[in-house]
């Protein structure tokens, strides 16, 4: 399981965008963290992955804290992120994108054989690209690029943050196909979106977080017309607060 207990965090002294919150998340599940801009979504999968170091609280994995762990040693903890922002190197060849996520194990051939195998498996398209310049390929199969290049170390829970930004809707429900197969495979996803109806489709458990604190959570079935209810509390959150 990963935990997450009160925590805090910010950009700036003694100004936390999270203010105290809470959430696990289990292995071969969906947890959806949803909310407005600036509410504190895309901070906190930072906090987790130790981007930012928390003001108070706790982050921890199977009851072992890992609070502050730098980004570099989360990989051997298990724990991987996919940010919001696009990722791969333009001039580079896919296959040498995706390679870099084996720079831990580099050594171990058959492990990245095997591994690489498995993401042209996973990700046919790419297998056929696989000499072409990263840059050439489309949004969404750069996106393929990302996932392959996060997964080729097994990671036990992924951090993914706004998947489907920027992309058109076919290709979008394509990546989160992608996601839900993971769930599948024993992956752990922490998912932080916007696209509401997109998220509670593959969601087991949401977390809704508004202004830094937990607003409300449980399975979707149980939460009702969360879209109106999310776009209510949306309204005064927007202003001043970036993630």
């Amino acid at each position: 399981m990963l935990e997450v207990t009160d925590l805090r965090a910010g950009y700036y002294r003694d100004l936390d965008v999270l203010r105290g919150v809470s959430l696990r998340a289990q292995p071969a599940a969906v947890t959806a963290i949803l909310g407005a801009n600036g509410v504190g979504k895309s901070t906190l999968l930072k906090a987790i992955y130790g981007f930012l170091t928390p003001t108070a609280g706790k982050v921890a994995v199977d009851g072992n804290e890992i609070t502050g762990t730098p980004p570099q040693r989360m990989v051997n903890l298990g724990v991987a992120y996919m940010p919001q922002q696009p990722g791969v190197f333009a001039q580079m060849s896919v296959e040498e994108n995706i390679l870099i996520g084996a720079w831990t194990f580099r050594r171990d051939k058959s492990r990245t054989r095997r591994r690489l195998g498995e993401s042209y498996a996973r990700f046919p398209i790419l297998g056929t690209r696989r000499t072409s310049p990263a840059g050439e390929l489309s949004g969404g199969q750069q996106r393929m690029v990302e996932l392959a290049r996060v997964l080729m170390t097994e990671p036990r829970f992924l951090l993914v943050d706004e998947p489907s930004a920027g992309l058109a809707p076919v290709i979008a429900d394509g990546v989160y196909a992608t996601l839900d197969g993971l769930r599948g495979a024993g992956v752990g996803i922490v998912l932080v979106d916007q696209d509401i109806p997109r998220a509670l489709r593959i969601a087991d458990y949401v977390y809704v977080i508004d202004l830094g604190i937990n607003r409300v959570e449980g399975a979707p079935a149980e939460l009702g017309d969360i879209e109106r209810t999310f776009w209510a509390w949306s309204q005064p959150s927007d202003a001043g607060v970036q993630t």
